[in-house]
């Protein structure tokens, strides 16, 4: 057999594992729409984006931004609660859930709200598109477009073909995770006066790394106690979380770590020749800013 009948073989099994529950749902029959808006992303950010910002001044989109965040954290906030009061409805066990195919409503409504979740991380290319308009290069950083980039695609997976059982406990988490962060997002674009009250930023962080260490343990354990679910999807998880955890890690590490011991050298250093630091002031006769 040649080698694209084999790949025609193996897309043809694939469609036969599909749920027929959601099969006909938006963007699910075919991998297609998914990958084709993650190039078109991926080509925005990469490409024609930076090129029509190029020789422009970027846009205050304040009021665009605010509507924006607050319609994210109502989307996700919904996700988070269909999806753990459905898994109540429907009697889910924690340590091990198999998915049911069956067209009972309480197991239909975990199945659209996994669809909503993934539908959620189509709608978050929007967050770059707001950084590009606004020329924040410094927030497009690898791990803002690896997240965003990759996200969609793994939950068309879900959807297609384990929109339940043990694929939803990592998506309430992080729904609820997101509820959190496009709140802090909304009250950061409100403008400067509203930064006294973002002091929780780097707690944001750690909740974002606990998520992944959370889900991690949980489908490691799922797949060490033979959980009835894909084995492949067990190790494709496992490496993907690893993988934000390393990239986290390292952000978290560097944003507040290395951050706060270069900020306390710095005030050690200049202490002792004989400056002194007032509210994150240098004074010796002149004030200067410590970044």
């Amino acid at each position: 057999m040649t080698t694209v009948g084999k790949i025609t073989n193996f897309i043809q099994w694939a469609d036969s594992m599909k749920d027929e529950r959601t099969a006909d749902w938006l963007f699910v029959s075919s991998p297609v729409p998914t990958l084709a808006m993650t190039l078109v992303y991926l080509l925005y950010v990469k490409w024609i984006g930076p090129k029509m910002m190029e020789n422009q001044k970027p846009f205050n989109l304040k009021y665009p931004l605010v509507l924006y965040n607050v319609a994210l954290t109502i989307l996700n906030f919904y996700i988070f609660k269909e999806l753990v009061l459905g898994a109540i409805d429907a009697g889910y066990s924690f340590p091990c859930q198999p998915l049911v195919y069956d067209k009972d409503p309480k197991h239909i409504r975990i199945a659209a709200a996994v669809w909503w979740y993934y539908f959620s991380k189509v709608i978050e290319f929007i967050d770059t598109v707001f950084f590009v308009l606004r020329k924040k290069d410094e927030q497009i950083s690898f791990l803002h477009v690896y997240h965003h980039a990759t996200m969609p695609f793994l939950w068309w997976i879900g959807v297609k073909w384990v929109p339940g059982g043990q694929s939803t406990y990592a998506a309430p988490i992080n729904a609820f995770v997101h509820v959190v962060m496009y709140m802090y997002y909304g009250l950061s674009a409100l403008g400067p006066e509203y930064q006294k009250y973002l002091w929780w930023k780097k707690y944001l962080t750690q909740l974002q790394l606990f998520q992944f260490f959370f889900a991690l343990i949980h489908s490691t354990h799922s797949w060490y106690t033979d959980c009835p679910f894909p084995g492949w999807m067990y190790a494709a998880l496992n490496l993907y979380l690893v993988s934000f955890i390393f990239l986290f890690g390292n952000f978290y590490l560097q944003a507040y770590i290395r951050k706060q011991r270069l900020y306390c050298k710095v005030k050690l250093e200049d202490h002792s020749n004989g400056k002194q630091i007032k509210n994150g002031h240098l004074t010796n006769g002149v004030d200067k800013k410590i970044n």
